[in-house]
């Protein structure tokens, strides 16, 4: 059975900073290309970052780049998403999502993220 359970949300002040684990069990992340995703209230869900699982090539949504990295620790079978000088706008539920095969995915419950003062 795969799951996959994100940490590491909170409250936080603009500027400030966060970092997003995502646990995965029941399978192997690095065999899978690895995304985090975020909604916020009234809004669809979006793509943040991706890491393939080829060349562990990463992309990143224009309005987190060079704020936020995504990156991936085998041993530990998680992946992991930095985020620095946080805004307002970053305010949402993060996701992780694990695409099986191509067309299969798997979601994690969300972490929240508050950016406010």
């Amino acid at each position: 059975q795969v799951q996959l359970v994100e940490s590491g949300g909170g409250l936080v002040q603009p500027g400030g900073s966060l970092r997003l684990c995502c646990a995965a069990s029941g399978l192997t992340i690095g065999n899978y290309p690895m995304t985090w995703y975020r909604q916020a209230p009234g809004k669809e869900r979006e793509l943040v970052a991706r890491l393939s699982s080829i060349g562990f090539v990463t992309n990143y949504a224009d309005s987190v780049k060079g704020r936020f990295t995504m990156s991936r620790d085998n041993s530990k079978n998680s992946v992991y998403l930095q985020m620095n000088s946080l805004e307002p706008e970053d305010t949402a539920m993060y996701y992780c999502n694990a695409r099986v095969g191509g067309r299969q995915d798997y979601w994690g419950q969300g972490t929240q993220v508050t950016v406010s003062s």
